[in-house]
Parts: C-alpha cells; structure tokens; sequence
C-alpha cells in the first residue's frame, strides 16, 4: 500500500485530520529542506508537499514565487530534488509528494521520472497545470510505480467536472478553497462545507484542502470538514523572515507543532 493511503487511513481510524505543510525544495538550499523535512515529521506533520521550482509558477502567489526564484538561483533541480528524498528517505516515514509544474517533468522523462522518484520513496505528484484529459501518460507511468497523482479541484469546478477529476486522482484530492493564486488570506469561503459535501458525493477519497490557509485558527475551521489541511505560503514566508537566523528550525518547527495541534482540537 502507498504511503499516502496508510496515513489517511491511521488518521481516520484515531479520528484526526491530516497536517501537510509545503516547502520549496532548495530554498536556501537542499540541506536546508532535508532539516525542515525531518523537524516537521518529528512536529508532527502527516505528509510533506515537496514544491518543485519553475520560472513561472502559474498558481503560486508572490510568496512561494521568491521562494522559486530564489531556489532556482542556488541551482537546485528535479534530478537533485529526487536525490534529496532518496537520501533522506531512511530517516523520514513520512508520505512525501513533489509539487511539480508539467513542463520540469516532461523535460525529464515522464517514464524516467516515475521509475527514478518511486525508487528515491517519493509517494505522489501534484501537478496543477495538467489536467486529466492531458495526463494518461504521466499517469500511466506513475502508477507502474505505485506514485499516486494527485489532481486539483477549484470551487468554479462543476459537477461533471467534479467527477472527472475525482475518477483520475488518487491517494487524495486537493481542493483549493479560494479563487486565485496561493498566499496568506484573512479569511477562508463561507461555502467550503457545501463544497466538499459536493466532491464527496463523487468520491471515498480524503479531502485535503489548501490555498490561503495560514493560521492555527484556519487550521481548526478546515479540520472540521476535511480530511487534511495544506499550508504553504505561510510556512516559505516564516523560513523567508527567518532566513539565516540560528533559531529558523526551532521557529519552523514550532509553528508546525501549532498546526498541527489545531487539527485534533
């Protein structure tokens, strides 16, 4: 069984809520992410969302598109990417997911990427530009290698499409609770339980949901209704405040630990 499907299944069985905090891989550098990793599994994540860079991240706010930049400049890449899960798989147990932008993985090798990321432990792939009707052969070759591929589901999404989307995603669905791009939001949609009852409807995989969520308290209203809470923007612009401070990993660490207490609260 993947990853990805034990953990949601331990978390359901105990009656918690899935914690997924998202990091950009070598922002500062690959040693860094490899630390934050392992202090976020030892803080209590549940899963780790692993963001590829790419020059033009067409769903990430300004936040995690410094993050790329500056990431890209420290000359971090998929191959090194893939490198730094496979090292430091023997000490993580978490499910580990890379959030990648299509075009870094066709330039790969779809089926080269599927064989050399499962062999390094990586459990799944986020790939927000790709539609289904575009994926068969990305997916094709990931689940030869028991990689889930995660797809997206927006609150614009109608049922039919709902659906699609639903039939092709495994492991779990993310849906993005607000219009636009990601970033740090005060406020999260008023419909987000009605619009997961919707996808539910479609569906017996987790619900995690992501976009905008950023506080203890987002953490908590999320956790009443879905099966998971992604957290992104909020975790690049601590590490972006903190950078080169002695005490980054604690601060990081801790900010996780209080998420991470708000989803069992």
């Amino acid at each position: 069984m993947n990853r990805i499907d034990e953990r949601f299944h331990r978390l359901k069985q105990a009656g918690e809520r899935a914690l997924m905090p998202y990091l950009t891989a070598g922002d500062p550098d690959l040693a860094t992410t490899r630390s934050l990793i392992l202090e976020f599994e030892r803080r209590g994540a549940d899963l780790i969302e692993i963001g590829v860079p790419f020059s033009d991240p067409l769903a990430d706010g300004v936040t995690i598109q410094r993050a790329s930049q500056r990431s890209l400049l420290a000359g971090t890449t998929l191959p090194r990417i893939i490198e730094m899960v496979g090292g430091l798989r023997a000490d993580c147990r978490l499910p580990l997911l890379l959030m990648s932008y299509v075009n870094p993985i066709f330039h790969f090798g779809y089926a080269r990427f599927a064989k050399e990321a499962a062999a390094a432990g990586v459990d799944g792939l986020i790939v927000p530009d790709l539609p289904p009707e575009e994926a068969a052969e990305l997916v094709e070759a990931t689940a030869a290698h028991n990689l889930h591929t995660v797809f997206l589901i927006a609150p614009t999404s109608p049922q039919q499409r709902v659906r699609t989307i639903a039939a092709a995603s495994k492991g779990f669905i993310y849906y993005v609770s607000l219009r636009g791009v990601t970033g740090v939001r005060s406020g999260l949609s008023d419909d987000l339980d009605a619009s997961l009852r919707l996808i539910r409807a479609e569906t017996d995989l987790p619900l995690a949901v992501g976009f905008g969520i950023s506080t203890p308290e987002q953490v908590r209203m999320v956790s009443r209704v879905a099966d998971g809470v992604i957290v992104g923007s909020a975790i690049v612009s601590l590490l972006e405040q903190t950078a080169g401070q002695p005490d980054q990993l604690k601060r990081a660490g801790d900010f996780v630990a209080s998420l991470k207490a708000s989803t069992i609260e």
